[in-house]
């Protein structure tokens, strides 16, 4: 697919397209059911760094927190993610079996106001038995992805910000809501089903920061807003040295 926005962003990762499917692409890479330390995360790292492509399902899909990311539902029914989140501690698991979480993440200050957290989730259930990632640039013509997945740094943020509010005239064009590495693709289901969707920033889980630069956030766009700034992208402040005069400078 080629993009004159993509061109003049100069970004280092590539693009990763997400679709909602019925159909498994040949080659998709995929957890293996139960696995609850799968990372989707991960999954999206490598296809933006290594270029491969992944598929998901209701029984593949590795944590809770990424089946809840990609839109499967609520998969934190019977797990025990307020405590992982807060205070850990020694958790029963039924059938004999208990989960020591030594002191938590500690990402929230108790159980309750976890739970406070997660009662706030868009929980929704994806109309598709797939959502499957894979490189911008494989799209052929007449594919159509939901959302694109970007890492991306200061700069090329700064620059995506403004490019949403080159033709809309708009200021509030990006949110940032507060989830796991991967979650920023069920807020982005959300921006699609609105007039003038925002791009969602993200990668903000502390847990799995260690997998990109420090340098370096995710962006989730929906495809609608990326063909949006694409037909400006031709004549907006990317063609100026203003943009120019950005990339050149030394870090």
């Amino acid at each position: 697919m080629k993009s004159t926005l993509l061109e003049r962003l100069q970004l280092t990762y590539s693009p990763v397209a997400i679709h909602l499917t019925d159909e498994k692409p040949e080659g998709a890479i995929q957890f293996k059911e139960g696995n609850l330390r799968g990372c989707t995360a991960a999954m999206l790292v490598a296809a933006a760094t290594q270029k491969r492509s992944a598929a998901f399902d209701r029984k593949h899909f590795g944590c809770p927190g990424g089946g809840v990311g990609l839109g499967f539902g609520n998969k934190y029914v019977g797990f025990p993610i307020e405590h992982l989140l807060s205070t850990g501690g020694k958790i029963e698991l039924g059938g004999g079996r208990t989960w020591d979480m030594g002191i938590g993440e500690r990402f929230f200050e108790s159980p309750d106001i976890t739970r406070k957290c997660i009662n706030t989730m868009p929980f929704l259930e994806v109309p598709t038995e797939y959502v499957v990632i894979r490189p911008l640039e494989e799209l052929q013509e007449g594919d159509r992805p939901v959302l694109v997945w970007l890492l991306v740094n200061p700069d090329q943020l700064s620059a995506i910000a403004t490019q949403i509010g080159y033709r809309r005239g708009s200021i509030d064009n990006i949110i940032a809501p507060w989830g796991a590495a991967c979650q920023s693709i069920l807020f982005a289901y959300g921006e699609c089903k609105k007039e003038q969707p925002r791009a969602v920033l993200g990668f903000f889980d502390l847990s799995k920061r260690h997998r990109i630069a420090r340098d370096i956030l995710s962006l989730t766009i929906p495809y609608s807003l990326f063909l949006e700034m694409e037909a400006g992208a031709d004549e907006s402040f990317l063609g100026t040295e203003i943009w120019q005069k950005l990339q050149k400078r030394e870090k």
